[in-house]
């Protein structure tokens, strides 16, 4: 994952680099709804600060749970500490 500091990036906005080696169209397209969906859980529950996020995925991926995923992607958000102001 990818975090950039911006000012105007509020709320927070995400991109998703899902690319062919995870697999067919199918299981990218169901990767990146997992990943939104997360996204959205954490800006709701605000554990995402501002920002301009990038979250990639690499083959294997997609054969995590849905709370594996979850874990893993809370994990990485939570190692972005933003500059205070």
């Amino acid at each position: 994952m990818t975090w950039l500091s911006d000012a105007q990036a509020t709320p927070p906005r995400v991109g998703f680099a899902v690319g062919r080696p995870v697999g067919r169209a199918v299981t990218r397209n169901l990767v990146r709804r997992r990943f939104r969906a997360i996204m959205r859980e954490l800006s709701v529950e605000g554990h995402l600060p501002d920002g301009l996020y990038l979250l990639g995925a690499r083959p294997g991926v997609e054969q995590l749970t849905y709370p594996q995923l979850t874990a893993g992607v809370a994990q990485l958000v939570s190692a972005v500490n933003p500059p205070s102001p």
